[in-house]
């Protein structure tokens, strides 16, 4: 699908060719003096159109547009919420196997994060899923063209959303493939398929390689499973080699049965959104091959199935970690922590200045935040505030969570320097403090996505999230440098 943009008025837009013309108008619209913004105030005045968010009115080729269907959309005050309500509305309508060619007309000048709301809703509205079917139903819809009268302003952003996109939709075709098409190794092969892109680099270590590295607690993980395990190392090369770069670490687990501490069988098909945080990361990537940053940018990640056989994983048993520090696992289902515990004490050797890891990690964080925020945690104050205001931008949000002291308590144990979890209480805490453990030679933030990574029930499946706030967060860190720089 190609999006495009231009400086057009309504009325301009309404002379574009197309098979659709979704009109999107806010509260604040005042018509033009032209026909067709008037046949659109006149049906907002009579009360046949809505401005507010969701509410839409049909015509059927109307005089005044090229387009055979006409869909006027409101979109309340114009905020990115309601704008990508607005345009979700306005496709739903329209939706057809014949739509290929659409013109998303805003009826006033609109604003960054209006355009930024609009791709990403576009992109959602019209994904379609075909790896696995046999008779599949791909994505009609061909091009997309934004028309705004101050379309100009506005260029860098729409930019920035179609290279996100292309990132967003790369981590829902990984978090979205079955498990047994989205085998370690096939990680490995997506991340080495990244690096034909300019500026990208990429090293796929086996397990004779991670046994060298002393990756104690990710291999006992992996010992339960036939697939051989991968440790994906991903590098994004945009500045020089002196500047410091972030690393992404993300939990790539393919597939969870919970190990020896089975999960309950309902729902366990969902556990092949285990490796999201992987996807996403893969995802983040695939945008900095488009919008090329001056920045460095590191992709850990770890990544294996976590199943029980002969071999596997013992409650009770203790591993030592690539750090030396020695764990006692008492639930094999708190996996995602062990295997993201030795990156994190890898990722020290690029001596970043930041270091992020995401991860569907906590059902406990689901329980506190649902699927509207993920669930930050960092000790580091400027680094909490940078990736909170990066999912606002994007709209991709997330919220704090205490990292107090107390809480890494119930980790305590007498048979190993930690054990892997605590009590149920506070479950997403403990396993952030668990994780921090593994984390004090960087500033360090821990995004548990296990609410946000995918949905469930009838719109079941990953939703790329958060590769949108990822990449906001590391386009900040190259404005900022940039900033620092020319100072």
């Amino acid at each position: 699908m190609n999006f495009e943009l231009k400086p057009l008025s309504l009325v301009e837009a309404a002379s574009e060719k197309c098979d659709a013309l979704l009109v999107l108008v806010a509260d604040a619209y005042k018509p033009a003096k032209d026909g067709f913004s008037a046949l659109v105030g006149r049906a907002l005045k009579d009360g046949d159109a809505h401005t507010k968010a969701g509410k839409t009115l049909a015509l059927y080729k109307p005089a005044l547009a090229q387009a055979a269907r006409v869909v006027i959309a409101g979109v309340g005050d114009g905020s990115a919420k309601q704008v990508r309500s607005g345009v979700a509305a306005a496709l739903a309508s329209v939706r057809s196997d014949k739509l290929k060619h659409v013109v998303l007309a805003f009826a006033s000048p609109t604003s960054d994060a209006a355009v930024r709301a609009s791709v990403a809703a576009v992109a959602e509205g019209t994904y379609s899923f075909t790896t696995t079917k046999s008779k599949s139903e791909p994505r009609t819809l061909q091009t997309v063209l934004l028309a705004a009268s101050n379309a100009a302003e506005c260029k860098a952003t729409f930019e920035r959303a179609v290279a996100i996109v292309s990132g967003v939709e790369l981590a829902k075709e990984w978090g979205n493939r079955p498990a047994n098409h989205a085998t370690p190794t096939h990680l490995g092969q997506a991340a080495q398929a990244l690096a034909k892109h300019a500026k990208i680099s990429c090293e796929v270590l086996g397990p004779k390689e991670v046994a060298k590295l002393g990756m104690g607690a990710f291999m006992a993980v992996a010992q339960g499973s036939d697939e051989p395990l991968r440790f994906i190392v991903l590098k994004y090369s945009g500045a020089a080699k002196s500047v410091a770069p972030t690393v992404l670490v993300g939990k790539g687990i393919t597939f969870d049965s919970g190990g020896i501490s089975i999960k309950p069988a309902p729902e366990m098909d969902e556990m092949k959104f285990d490796m999201c945080g992987a996807a996403s990361v893969l995802g983040t990537f695939r945008t900095l091959a488009e919008l090329k940053p001056a920045i460095n940018v590191i992709g850990l990640i770890p990544s294996c199935e976590n199943l029980l056989n002969g071999r596997a994983v013992k409650p009770g048993d203790v591993v030592t970690s690539m750090s030396g520090q020695t764990i006692e696992i008492l639930n094999t289902d708190a996996e995602g922590r062990l295997v993201l515990c030795d990156a994190l004490t890898y990722a020290e050797r690029f001596k970043p200045r930041a270091v992020v890891d995401i991860a569907t990690l906590t059902g406990a964080c689901v329980v506190a935040l649902g699927n509207v925020r993920s669930g930050l945690f960092s000790p580091n104050a400027a680094l909490a505030e940078a990736l909170g205001t990066a999912g606002d931008v994007a709209q991709d949000l997330c919220w704090q969570m205490p990292l107090d002291d107390e809480y890494a308590e119930g980790l305590k144990t007498h048979f190993a320097d930690m054990a892997n979890v605590a009590g149920r209480a506070g479950g997403a805490i403990s396993a952030a403090k668990y994780l921090q453990k593994f984390a004090d030679k960087y500033p360090w933030a821990h995004l548990d996505i296990a609410g946000t990574a995918w949905k469930s029930g009838a719109m079941k499946g990953a939703t790329g999230r958060p590769v949108g706030l990822l990449v906001e967060y590391l386009l900040g860190t190259a404005s900022a440098a940039s900033t620092a720089t020319s100072k």
